[in-house]
């Protein structure tokens, strides 16, 4: 049986590699040395960053956390961090365009830099934000309401990789419906963070949702992940679609 199972598997269609230069800007990943879950020295921060611009990338969005219970960063430690990277890269000839914003965790803390109007954003006012991976959480119609009141465009970090819509896909409507913007982690398509997330990925990628999308670059691990989904039959067609804006960043 096992053999005629493995006979019969279905066949997963991959394609030629994606050059990541159709994207240009990377607007999601972990780079700054020694502040979050990322690259722990500048040593580590140059060579992911060698690595994003081996893979086609020409500017790059660095996005540390902003977690209180884990990552106590502000803009100024963010923007410290930024400098001695981009001093590194000069040192070094590495030429690619640098900038950093940060990914917040929805919580009492990013909902008080709010009101006060402190947030890191990118582009065209936009901010990075993520939620719980397996509850949802209270805080986010009035997150998204308040962002919007003070003129910031919310970002919904890595949509495809929050458990509980994975069978409730109208609720991910209901926030587009809303004005969000949403970010595809690429590495959820070579299933890195399992068949849940890709299958909503994919579904999400069917119905035209996304509008970014980042590498969420942490180490060495995702450069090769990246790699695997560059191959991915989803992301070819989300290429296709051309509907994302990380090129006009």
């Amino acid at each position: 049986m096992g053999f005629l199972k493995k006979l019969f598997k279905k066949k997963v269609e991959r394609l030629d590699p994606i050059n990541f230069e159709v994207f240009h800007t990377d607007v999601h990943s972990h780079l700054i040395p020694g502040i979050d879950d990322g690259a722990q020295n500048i040593d580590q921060s140059i060579e992911l960053i060698e690595s994003l611009i081996g893979l086609g990338y020409k500017k790059i969005i660095t996005t540390p956390h902003i977690y209180m219970d884990y990552y106590q960063n502000t803009p100024e430690i963010i923007l410290e961090g930024l400098n001695a990277v981009q001093i590194e890269l000069k040192k070094r000839n590495i030429n690619i365009q640098i900038e950093a914003a940060a990914e917040y965790f929805l919580d009492d803390h990013f909902l008080k830099e709010i009101e006060k109007e402190n947030l890191l954003t990118f582009g065209d006012n936009y901010v990075l934000f993520e939620l719980p991976f397996l509850t949802e959480t209270p805080y986010l119609a009035d997150a998204i309401f308040q962002m919007q009141l003070k003129g910031y465009k919310p970002v919904l970090a890595h949509v495809e990789r929050y458990n509980y819509w994975h069978q409730s896909h109208e609720e991910l409507h209901k926030i587009k419906d809303k004005g969000v913007l949403f970010q595809l982690n690429i590495n959820s398509l070579s299933g890195a963070y399992g068949p849940g997330c890709k299958e909503t990925a994919q579904y999400m990628i069917e119905k035209n949702m996304y509008n970014l999308v980042g590498s969420d670059c942490h180490h060495l691990k995702h450069i090769e992940l990246l790699k695997q989904a560059s191959q991915e039959k989803a992301l070819h067609d989300l290429v296709a679609q051309g509907d994302l804006i990380n090129s006009a960043l």
